[in-house]
């Protein structure tokens, strides 16, 4: 077996490059209200600069326009890009574009990849993935209610959606509903591209959230409650085979998890930098915060959940890499539950150590902690995640036939006398 714990230094050179432009060129950025509009413009010449070094789109293979890094690499890229919520944009790996762009890669036809994959990966149009209703729990999307009915050669959508990350400002919505409602609860879904000018499709509003408290519509990171009313879609709108919808977002998942982790440890960095920075300047009680024990027991513990979270983490995108997707699902729900509890543990400190000024928004640790709320149900609930992993655990492992725990000395002591008594009986002969 080996151990290997390095990262090639050629793409060592791309990472600290990457974390130099992000720092200098678009962390500034997170302290101006800016519209869509002048997003897009701020980041043209930066996008060019990545597509230059080769680091556009990098989550997609050669012949779809991206680099082919695999999990591994993406891993460390995403620990940088998390940093900001801007900085995804920059690089063409921004959700949902980036997993909307893997499903077209997937399970899109040619004319399908032709007209939404390569304007996508251009930049040219924006895209929102449609799934999470109001009435149904997100966590069981076999439960989804949006209907896709045929019509002739073509469909009919009606439901209501909500949390469609980006769909105030998509040009086209892959939507899942359910075309097959008497089939087995994994094929009764399918997926659906349909442009989001298509009569039937409202835009009902942008969702204030605790990330997201003002009301407001058509910005950047907004979630959307869209209506779908006898929406009329033509045969080439079904992505992928009827009935496979179900399967090809789990596809679309996996991935998706190991990146959202990797950009809650560079969050989680930018706040353990600014608790260990606080605890240097603040005096109180006769000491600065750093000599305090509570706080030296805070920087300590978060140095080890960070550490501890990342290297979980680059080992399911290794073997993500090496192995498959289906080796790897155990180790992206672990990663999953337990980075979302480090990145708000993390921040929690830091915010704590900071007092008011931390609660203020004078700071960014406010608005990072109620992001990292929200990580523990994206991409299904922690409760699930735990409930997935504890059943493969459990799988490994029978009951006793007789009852009797494997570990009971009483139980254990009696064979143990029967395998040994030629050795006890020598030892009582020279007694």
């Amino acid at each position: 077996m080996a151990w290997d714990f390095s990262t090639d230094p050629a793409f060592q050179v791309e990472l600290d490059w990457m974390s130099d432009l992000v720092r200098e060129e678009i962390w500034p950025l997170e302290t101006l209200d800016l519209s869509m509009e002048q997003v897009g413009e701020v980041m043209k010449p930066l996008q060019e600069r990545v597509k230059e070094r080769g680091l556009w789109a990098a989550h997609l293979p050669p012949e779809h326009g991206g680099q082919g890094f695999g999990q591994l690499k993406l891993g460390l890229m995403h620990e940088i890009l998390g940093t900001s919520p801007y900085a995804p944009f920059a690089f063409g790996s921004n959700a949902p574009d980036s997993g909307n762009a893997e499903i077209l890669a997937l399970a899109g036809s040619d004319e399908q990849k032709d007209r939404w994959l390569e304007p996508l990966l251009a930049g040219q149009i924006r895209s929102a993935f449609s799934m999470t209703e109001p009435a149904t729990a997100g966590s069981d999307p076999t439960l989804l209610e949006t209907s896709a009915r045929e019509d002739g050669d073509g469909w009919v959508l009606n439901g209501r959606k909500w949390f469609t990350t980006h769909g105030s400002i998509a040009d086209f919505l892959i939507v899942m509903a359910v075309s097959d409602p008497d089939a087995h609860k994994y094929q009764r879904a399918s997926m659906f591209i349909v442009p989001a000018d298509t009569p039937g499709v409202t835009m009902v509003r942008d969702v204030p959230t605790m990330e997201h408290p003002e009301e407001r519509f058509g910005f950047f990171g907004g979630h959307t409650e869209i209506l779908y009313e006898d929406v009329r879609i033509g045969p080439e709108a079904l992505l992928g085979p009827r009935g496979a919808g179900f399967l090809i977002a789990q596809q679309r998942l996996y991935p998706g998890r190991i990146h959202h982790c990797m950009r809650w440890l560079g969050v989680a960095r930018r706040a353990f930098d600014m608790l260990c920075e606080r605890s240097l300047t603040r005096f109180a009680h006769g000491s600065l915060l750093s000599e305090k024990e509570t706080v030296q027991n805070w920087v300590a513990d978060s140095a080890a959940q960070m550490q501890a979270a990342r290297l979980m983490t680059l080992h399911a995108a290794w073997k993500m890499d090496d192995q498959g997707v289906a080796a790897a699902r155990q180790d992206i729900s672990l990663i999953k539950f337990f980075g979302a509890t480090v990145l708000h543990d993390v921040i929690d400190r830091a915010l704590q150590v900071h007092g008011s000024l931390g609660y203020s928004t004078d700071l960014p640790l406010e608005a990072m902690y109620r992001y990292a709320r929200a990580a523990r149900f994206y991409d299904g609930p922690d409760e699930v995640h735990r409930a997935s992993v504890a059943g493969r655990i459990l799988r490994g492992f029978e009951a006793p036939a007789d009852g009797v725990p494997t570990e009971h000395i009483p139980t254990r002591r009696a064979a143990a006398q029967e395998k040994f008594a030629w050795l006890l009986e020598a030892a009582t002969a020279n007694d």
